[in-house]
């Protein structure tokens, strides 16, 4: 990614050199640089907020109980877990954080889930049905609330920074099912011998 970025510096200053408009590339920048500091203070209190709420929704047992509202889909699409894993209310917290837009809450329960999935793997060099699953879910990324995008839209000065939910919700909704399907189609094409 570091080499993608300095290519992209260096191609910029090469065009601002040959049209001789360096100056104009510089203010550009600079102007920037001002406005991704604007933006990652204006998501400081919206993302602050988010996981607020979730440490209480955790700490109330708010998470136990979606836990056990998932429960039948998450047996359903994660049937080799084990019923009494912690992976399986894990796995409904990620889903949860992602339905909120908290995808960097969601990123280290995500990463637990996998701990977790790991150690019932009997192939340790090999990734399970349930782990393919979950990626392809985690990775899809189903939202109903995307804070991170409505703070960036906010610290943009948007009008409507909230017009985004409903494309939201219907894209990913589209993804999360699709990461789904093919999570189950693809585990009968490449079964594990």
């Amino acid at each position: 990614m570091n080499y993608i970025f300095f290519l992209l510096i260096a191609v910029s200053i090469l065009a601002g050199i040959v049209n001789n408009t360096l100056d104009k590339v510089v203010s550009a920048m600079l102007a920037s640089c001002n406005t991704a500091v604007e933006i990652a203070l204006s998501l400081i209190g919206i993302m602050a907020f988010w996981l607020g709420i979730m440490r209480i929704a955790e700490k109330a047992g708010l998470v136990q109980i979606i836990s056990k509202l998932l429960y039948p889909i998450t047996r359903f699409l994660f049937k080799d877990v084990k019923k009494d894993s912690p992976a399986v209310g894990n796995i409904a917290m990620s889903i949860t954080a992602n339905a909120l837009g908290l995808t960097n809450a969601a990123t280290p329960i995500g990463l637990k889930v996998m701990k977790e999935l790991q150690e019932e793997n009997p192939k340790k060099e090999e990734a399970t049905d349930a782990m393919c699953m979950f990626l392809g879910m985690n990775t899809a990324g189903f939202q109903i609330i995307p804070a991170t995008v409505i703070a960036i839209l906010v610290g943009f000065g948007a009008k409507n920074p909230t017009d985004i939910i409903l494309p939201t919700l219907i894209v990913t909704t589209l993804s999360f099912l699709t990461a789904i399907a093919a999570a189950l189609i693809l585990k009968k094409v490449w079964k594990n011998d």
